[in-house]
């Protein structure tokens, strides 16, 4: 009997050809590819942040997967799924789109270089809405890797919102820290902002502060498992992974992609035991 193939979800604010920013979006186009490689199967979501051309990168509107309303503090907020392909690596990736959060020419920052007073809404919309679109894909993941500040409360909703979700309810979470995040704060109400139901104000209050790394803490307190993907992590939070006692991929084996099956495997095998 052939085995199950194991299902590895990316998601992440950045990837190449798509949107280069940092040394994110080279990594999350490689590793998903070594792991289909590896007989994986994959799915990915990102942002449509207005600078990516949709002609350039053939992307079209998934009508069966949009149409969905996103609620942010009472606001609804219409979600339209587009999808693009990666011809080499005969990979789909989808985009999650809305009018009001992402049409914009830059990514975090205005033309002058100041921080979007609503990341914080674009972030809870972007993680809310990656979620809901996986259940509307009826596909359950082995393993969800999240790569990025921007996806730091899907583990958190994960956990408690979609515990019991078929869908997401023998899922591990895999989050990666970088390094390359923002210096200012998010909106103060954000950690309220972010619960959902099912959750209380407790799984939210690591992300309180609204800085780097509480997103980082907060993401990690719910993930089963931590990547280093750079070479510096901010002692705080580097203190915070050791004391948790969480299976972590040191920084010096990720540029060897077999070491992510490897780490993959050992998550997700029955002998891990992680209360997040």
């Amino acid at each position: 009997m052939e085995m199950a193939k194991t299902k590895l979800l990316i998601i992440t604010h950045e990837m190449s050809p798509f949107l280069e920013v940092t040394k994110i979006s080279e990594i999350t186009r490689q590793l998903p590819q070594a792991m289909q490689e590896k007989g994986f199967e994959i799915r990915i979501l990102m942002p449509k942040f207005g600078n990516i051309n949709e002609r350039r990168n053939r992307l079209h509107e998934v009508i069966r997967l949009s149409g969905m309303n996103i609620i942010i503090d009472d606001n609804d907020n219409p979600l339209i799924i587009k999808v693009a392909s990666i011809p080499a690596a005969r990979m789909q990736v989808y985009f999650l789109d809305n009018e009001d959060y992402f049409h914009r020419k830059y990514v975090f920052r205005d033309k002058e270089n100041k921080f979007y007073a609503d990341n914080d809404e674009r972030t809870i919309f972007f993680c809310k809405g990656a979620l809901e679109t996986v259940k509307k894909l009826g596909w359950s993941p082995d393993v969800v890797h999240c790569h990025g500040w921007m996806t730091s409360l899907v583990p958190a909703y994960i956990k408690t919102t979609y515990k019991n979700d078929p869908t997401f309810k023998n899922s591990k979470v895999v989050y990666s820290v970088y390094e390359n995040c923002f210096g200012e704060k998010l909106n103060a109400d954000f950690h309220k902002k972010a619960i959902m139901a099912n959750m209380t104000a407790d799984d939210t209050k690591a992300f309180a502060e609204g800085d780097c790394n509480s997103l980082h803490i907060g993401a990690i307190t719910h993930s089963d498992a931590v990547v280093f993907a750079d070479e510096k992590v901010d002692d705080a939070v580097l203190k915070f992974v050791k004391d948790s006692n969480k299976p972590t991929l040191a920084f010096n084996l990720t540029e060897n992609y077999d070491n992510f099956y490897s780490f993959y495997e050992e998550v997700t095998s029955d002998e891990l035991v992680s209360i997040a």
